[in-house]
């Protein structure tokens, strides 16, 4: 999958656990498992806590060793995080503004928490 440009897509994706804010719901391993199979993604992962330093860690040597070009982070609020992960990316090279978040935590597994399937499918 090419962008406009010409260059080939390479996107990391992350599944954050959220202790059990999230992975109390749904599975983790199961989310990043199925974005592997989306076009352009080339590594997929699920971390206990991505917005550590060891899940920034990750992110930072998988930019570098895989040359992502693209950041996916399926986790908590933007609002918390977003500035966190956007230096994450910026520090390992990648312009800040290639990182995407989705909060899983407040609009998938905390609406549905008691309906696991209803936020999986989400």
């Amino acid at each position: 999958m090419a962008e406009d440009n010409g260059e080939d897509l390479r996107i990391g994706v992350y599944v954050c656990h959220c202790g059990s804010n999230i992975a109390g719901v749904i599975d983790p391993r199961e989310v990043a498992e199925y974005a592997a199979t989306l076009p352009g993604v080339v590594i997929s992962k699920d971390h206990r806590y991505v917005c550590s330093d060891p899940g920034q860690a990750l992110i930072r040597n998988d930019i570098k060793e895989h040359n992502l070009n693209r950041v996916v982070v399926a986790a908590c609020s933007v609002r918390l995080h977003e500035p966190t992960f956007r230096a994450c990316v910026a520090a390992a090279g990648l312009n800040p503004f290639l990182f995407q978040m989705a909060n899983i935590r407040e609009q998938c597994t905390w609406v549905h928490s008691h309906e696991p399937e209803a936020a999986l499918e989400k």
